[in-house]
Formats: structure tokens, sequence, C-alpha cells
């Protein structure tokens, strides 16, 4: 199955998993209020996206006197993937990293740190630009935050039915007599521990296969997947050696983990496995 294909799927199984447990605590007026919460907390967020990473990153922006090769090479990776030139910040570590952010093509940063600089052949860096245009290119900020939307939104409804369980909410959907009926409270428990547990799980599985999908449009973009793969094995030996001082929740966003060094569960992790990604680069030159 392909990543995209993978995406969708994910995306309607939080749907669905969405309107099971709006329609358990509150109908359809409980899941609307939800929605639209959760909505206009991730609306904002994904609009002032790239200044909230960019802020939190500490990145700075960077000319093109100040590092001609760079804006060279984004400029000219940009050109190939079909969007415009994406924005150019720095983050002052020596810790290799790269991410990118942006709401749109036009709205497009990317942003790498200066231990990367230090680091990679110039092909090599050509396939970490390439993965974060990619990114950009396949809206993966939208996508992420349509899927955060919908994970925010079971959340804040996995509250109200845990509010009005402990308030007895469930009697009114007990029989007409008033009796007990376990399996109401059964359905209030899968609500309230299960589902926001299974929601984020998909939420990460998300994240996984748009890296999946960047890798691989990235190494197509350049037409050079051993060259990102190569980049991939050095850039994750040096995390796991000296992880950046990030939020958890901005880990994410980086080509990969730069929490590397501290252990993750792969099934609580917002990346791949780093060798299955080399792996399938390799694959993919095979059949380039």
């Amino acid at each position: 199955m392909s990543n995209v294909i993978k995406t969708f799927v994910f995306l309607a199984i939080l749907t669905v998993l969405f309107i099971f447990v709006g329609h358990l605590v509150g109908g359809k007026a409980g899941a609307t209020i939800a929605l639209i919460l959760a909505g206009i907390m991730n609306f904002m967020a994904y609009f002032f996206s790239d200044k909230i990473v960019l802020a939190m990153s500490g990145a700075r922006p960077v000319s093109p006197s100040e590092d001609p090769e760079l804006h060279a090479l984004v400029e000219e990776v940009a050109r190939r993937a079909g969007i415009p030139k994406p924005q150019v910040y720095m983050i002052d570590t020596e810790t290799p990293n790269a991410f990118a952010t942006g709401r749109s093509p036009e709205k497009g940063v990317v942003a790498v740190t200066a231990g990367i600089r230090r680091l990679l052949s110039r092909e090599e860096l050509a396939g970490v630009i390439a993965h974060e245009i990619a990114h950009i290119k396949n809206r993966d900020i939208l996508i992420s935050t349509i899927a955060a939307t919908i994970v925010g939104a079971i959340s804040y409804l996995a509250q109200m039915a845990q509010w009005s369980l402990f308030f007895g909410g469930f009697g009114n959907r007990d029989d007409e007599e008033g009796g007990f009926n376990p399996l109401s409270i059964i359905g209030f428990i899968v609500a309230i521990v299960i589902i926001p547990i299974a929601a984020t799980l998909i939420q990460l599985a998300i994240s996984r296969s748009r890296e999946y999908l960047a890798d691989e449009t990235g190494a197509r973009i350049i037409r050079n997947p051993i060259a990102l793969a190569k980049a991939l094995e050095k850039l994750e030996a040096w995390n796991r050696a000296y992880p950046m001082d990030v939020n958890p929740a901005q880990a994410q966003m980086f080509i990969v983990n730069p929490l590397s060094g501290k252990s993750l569960l792969t099934l609580f992790s917002t990346h791949p496995p780093i060798e299955e990604r080399i792996a399938r680069l390799y694959r993919m030159a095979g059949a380039l």
C-alpha cells in the first residue's frame, strides 16, 4: 500500500473513531462542539505554524550573502520540485538536522543546523533539502493539522465522557426504567481510555508514513536516493550521540528524530525506523 493511500486510510479511521465517540457522548451536538473547538485551536496553530516552530527552535534567517552555496542549493532543488524557493533559516547548533515548515509552497521555509553544513557533502545536503522541500510540496503541514484537529476533538470528547460517567450521565442511555446497563459503562470506558490512545497512535502512524513519502519524493526530485540514504546514516549517528535540546512536541518536524539518544518505542515514535528508511532508499536506487 502506498504511503499516500495509507494516509487517507488513517484519516478515515480517525474520522470513524471521532464519529463513534461523538455519538456516544453527546450525539451530533457534542461532536460538533468538540470539532469546532479543536478546529479553532489547530487552525491558529496551522496559520502561525512557521512562526511558532521557528521561534521555538531558535532558527534565524540566513541571507544569500551569508551562505550563497546553501541558497543556491535550495533554489536548485525547489526548481526541480516545481515550487517557489522556500525561505532559508539556520539553527546555531552543532547537532546536524533540518526541518521544513510553511502552510503552502508559497510560504515554505527550510531550516538547517550549523552542524549539518559542516558534516554533509553537497550531494548529501541536497538529499536532505529535497526531503524537506518534499514535505512542503506534499503539504504535510496541512495533513498533520487535519489529523491533529480530529485527534484533538476526540480528546475533548473523551474528557466530556469522563465527566459524564463521573456524574452519572450514562444513566440517560439506560433502558426506560432507568435500569443498570453495563454496556453503557463499557462504551464510556472505551471512549475515555482506548479510543484516545488509538487515535494518538494513528496520528503518529500518519507522521511516519509522511516521512517515508518525503524520502521517496525527495529522492525522485534529485534522482539520487543513495545521497539521501548516506545523509540519514550520518544524521542518525550524530543525533544518537548528541541529541538536540528541543521540545518533544517539535521533534516530528525534523528529518531525523532529534531525541534519538533517548529510548523511544517504535509504536510511539514520530519517525520510522532509520534502518527501514535507508533500506527503502537503496531499493529505490536499484529501481531507478
